[in-house]
């Protein structure tokens, strides 16, 4: 059987059977989705887009709270994105990031500074060498920042949030060149280099 072959005489998965074994999984704090290894039951029509909306059988899911239990069992293996609980796995698909840097508070200065990012799903999370910041340019030069949130599981960082932070953006050495970058967590994160400014 391959990954991408649901198991035989698996039940179809749905969206309302899996928030119900999310919601038992879950009850006890964050759920340990890097130890759950369940069988793979097929694909969800869910998808997450690139402004961070999920939706399910094309409708959006209005229900914050669902979004956030379904965040919760997110997983990644091998570029694609999974829903796990202890019993079922299902693929869904995401867009671009499966989450939004909403928002970025700053403390400390210089070699001291730290980036710490709120999600759309009410992840915070403080860029440092576990949850690097990076910058991926499309062919026209725009921008596109990410935060690595967790296990493989990158945000957005939404526009409005990434120009505060070009703001502050300092000077360093990356590759042997100078660079615009961002201090967080003792590491340095660059973001475009001195010479194309």
């Amino acid at each position: 059987m391959t990954e991408t072959e649901p198991t035989q005489n698996a039940v179809k998965p749905s969206a309302e059977g899996l928030a119900a074994a999310a919601t038992r999984a879950t009850k006890k704090g964050p759920p340990p989705v890097h130890l759950w290894n369940p069988p793979f039951c097929g694909d969800l029509d869910m998808e997450i887009r690139r402004d961070g909306t999920w939706f399910y059988l094309g409708t959006p899911i209005g229900r914050a709270p669902l979004v956030r239990l379904f965040a919760s069992i997110l997983k990644r293996e091998e570029g694609k994105y999974f829903l796990v609980t202890p019993v079922e796995k299902v693929g869904i698909r995401v867009v671009d990031a499966p989450f939004v840097a909403v928002d970025c508070t700053v403390s400390g200065a210089g070699e001291g500074q730290s980036l710490t990012f709120t999600t759309n799903v009410g992840d915070e999370v403080t860029a440092g060498p576990e949850h690097p910041i990076r910058v991926t340019r499309a062919a026209d030069g725009e921008p596109s920042p990410y935060v690595m949130v967790r296990a493989g599981l990158e945000a957005l960082i939404d526009r409005k949030t990434f120009y505060r932070l070009v703001d502050i953006a300092t000077p360093g050495a990356h590759d042997g060149a100078e660079w615009l970058g961002l201090r967080s967590g003792g590491a340095f994160f660059p973001i475009i280099p001195m010479a194309d400014l």
